[in-house]
């Protein structure tokens, strides 16, 4: 795998936290809850925050519209399926409130519209209706790993010449490894001159290798949460990814050492506890037992401690 990107690049971070948060069995943010995060987020210099998730579009909006009443200077973005009747009455309400969105088309030919051509004319024409509302959208296509790339092209640049100012592909089910991933964004990032976005699911627990390799073959954001929430195995943690791509030498504005206190507020309104082990913000990544480690502990930590705020321990019990 070549790298084809200079490491000087400026990677967007779009959080995902409170929208992908939610897919998970037994988490319900409060609203105070969501607004704590989307502070600390804001105060962590996280760029932007999709907050609104399609299918509860008017619901997540009221939450939009108190957020922007706080002044937070973090940019607020939203998902809206094409194919929805509300389609248009959504994107009317999100038009008003966020700072951008992005429109919905699942490429797989199991998930309506079946048919490809229905779906490349259902949403340009909800494309072309967006456009007379807002500029601040793009298109996002679940199933994009899973699909055939000759296709993903084809719709991809006809949203683009429609208006589009930003591709999102998902790796929906989690299925992909780093080298499909790396192909499939480097080809797509060829014909496309708009921002391309990579969103990663962790069912095989390589959404962060994913994400990486992504940025590797060009793409110029990640979809991440915070501590990696998400449905089933969840997504790319927001943690993992952006230290991962400091270490490499991309740049993302987010200030490291937030990471420790951004990860146990999300784990105390999530209710999920953070495995003691987990990359990055485990309580044990800088505790070291082995008598072999002792001498030279920092041989064996992947990063400073200082970096994000924590400490280095010695211990043998």
């Amino acid at each position: 795998m070549m790298r084809n990107v200079k490491a000087s690049k400026r990677i967007v971070i779009k959080d995902s936290t409170l929208r992908e948060g939610l897919d998970v069995p037994d988490v319900d943010f409060s609203f105070e809850q969501k607004l704590n995060i989307a502070t600390l987020m804001d105060q962590a210099k996280v760029p932007e925050m999709e907050v609104v998730a399609p299918g509860k579009v008017f619901q997540d909006l009221e939450f939009v519209k108190k957020l922007k009443a706080g002044g937070l200077g973090i940019r607020t973005s939203g998902l809206v399926y094409s194919f929805n009747s509300q389609a248009r009455e959504e994107i009317k309400e999100a038009s008003k409130y966020l700072n951008r969105f992005d429109l919905l088309m699942p490429v797989s030919p199991k998930r309506k519209p079946y048919d490809r051509n229905d779906k490349i004319s259902q949403l340009l024409e909800i494309l072309s209706f967006s456009l007379h509302h807002f500029t601040e959208i793009g298109v996002g296509f679940p199933h994009a790993a899973q699909t055939d790339i000759e296709f993903l092209l084809d719709i991809s640049n006809k949203a683009v010449r429609q208006g589009a100012r930003r591709v999102t592909l998902y790796d929906t089910n989690g299925n992909s490894d780093p080298f499909q991933i790396y192909d499939l964004v480097k080809r797509l990032k060829e014909d496309l001159d708009v921002p391309l976005f990579f969103h990663g699911h962790n069912d095989l627990g390589l959404a962060t290798a994913n994400s990486l390799a992504a940025v590797y073959a060009g793409a110029d954001g990640l979809d991440v949460t915070m501590n990696g929430l998400g449905d089933r195995a969840g997504n790319a943690p927001l943690e993992q990814v952006v230290l991962s791509l400091h270490l490499k030498g991309f740049e993302t504005g987010i200030i490291l050492k937030d990471l420790k206190s951004l990860s146990e507020s999300v784990e105390e309104a999530s209710g999920l506890r953070v495995s003691k082990l987990a990359p990055v913000v485990g309580k044990h990544v800088f505790v070291h037992k082995s008598p072999g480690h002792l001498e030279s502990p920092d041989l064996f930590e992947a990063f400073d401690p200082q970096l994000v705020g924590s400490k280095r321990e010695l211990t043998n019990k």
